[in-house]
């Protein structure tokens, strides 16, 4: 009798580890494709239900295919959907768009940082084929792409707005922009944050300044520009390459082709301050109507070669810049 109840209670408890351990394995699995489509042939018709969806903290990446449509939504990937990719069927018409700016939030001072399309605050974040828009206009400050988060990655991307377009935030963040479309008008990429910005087009919409970098102190770089095109409206013949909306603003321009709107000077010092005594902003290689040197700002630089070999992107986005850029893969991806 004794031996039958030892059995039993073997058999109860072998049935319960393997319950444990199936309720672990399911606990364990999760989605790493989601479809969004606004005619309900996806997982999801609006992008942030799916990201709502998506599993906090994964070992592997989660990739959202969003098909083509306007999503009319204000999208925030939380801190916690880190190893997230929104992917887009085409950049042209797969759009994420918005038209909050500054007066309507009216959430105070600092309104700005409230008026964005899409806000990434999760680090490990791709996009791909995608269109994100501030459609607000010639309003004042109006965010179209929030970028709060390290070791983000945006290939194929259309960012349009018109001032503040393209915020980089956090001030030990690394981001990289590749074959990306970015257009605006006063300040239009701006923040604190280390970015690449490989192979894109700068489009200026209104004569004004197309940078304003707040590179913290001690930061080695800050904005980098290689191998892009600066382009602008018909009309538009007045633009500067930035001006240092912080101490210690860091932006350089390497192989660009820039066109007839860029000024002579190049650069321009913040109304009021004394921060062209603290900022770096130089040039090397560049070409077209706009790249001459003759009447640069005093101030600013011409690099030598030894020193425009330093803006490598192994060097820029150390310790753990993209591998195989092209594919938009960080190294500390877990595969």
């Amino acid at each position: 009798m004794k031996t039958i109840l030892i059995e039993r209670m073997h058999r109860l408890l072998l049935a319960g580890l393997v319950i444990c351990l199936l309720a672990a394995r399911v606990q364990a699995q999760y989605a790493t494709e989601i479809v969004v489509a606004q005619d309900g042939s996806g997982d999801f018709t609006r992008i942030q239900d799916a990201i709502d969806q998506a599993k906090c903290f994964p070992d592997k990446r989660i990739t959202i295919f969003i098909k083509s449509g306007i999503y009319r939504e204000k999208v925030r990937v939380h801190a916690w959907n880190t190893l997230l990719t929104l992917k887009g069927e085409n950049a042209a018409t797969t759009i994420i768009s918005g038209a909050d700016y500054f007066d309507k939030i009216g959430r105070g001072r600092n309104s700005t940082f409230h008026t964005y399309t899409l806000l990434v605050q999760a680090d490990d974040f791709q996009a791909e084929e995608l269109t994100i828009e501030n459609t607000a206009g010639p309003v004042g400050q109006a965010v179209a792409l929030a970028v709060e988060a390290d070791r983000c990655v945006f290939r194929d991307c259309r960012i349009l707005g018109y001032q503040d377009t393209l915020y980089t935030a956090g001030s030990n963040s690394r981001q990289y922009f590749l074959n990306c479309y970015i257009e605006g008008s006063t300040d239009f990429i701006f923040g604190p944050a280390t970015v690449l910005f490989d192979s894109c087009t700068i489009h200026s919409k209104s004569n004004s300044y197309i940078t304003a970098a707040g590179t913290p102190m001690g930061k080695r770089f800050g904005f980098v520009f290689r191998y892009c095109r600066l382009s602008a409206d018909p009309g538009v013949d007045s633009v500067y390459l930035g001006r240092p909306w912080r101490d210690f603003a860091r932006v350089v321009f390497l192989y660009c082709d820039m066109g007839a709107h860029i000024r002579p000077e190049g650069w321009s010092n913040w109304a009021g301050t004394g921060r062209d005594k603290t900022a770096f902003y130089a040039e090397f290689g560049n070409s077209g109507q706009g790249a001459g040197r003759a009447g640069r700002a005093p101030w600013s630089r011409l690099l030598s070669k030894k020193a425009a070999n330093q803006y490598a992107l192994e060097n820029i986005l150390k310790p753990e810049p993209p591998v195989e850029p092209g594919k938009g893969r960080w190294a500390k991806e877990q595969h």
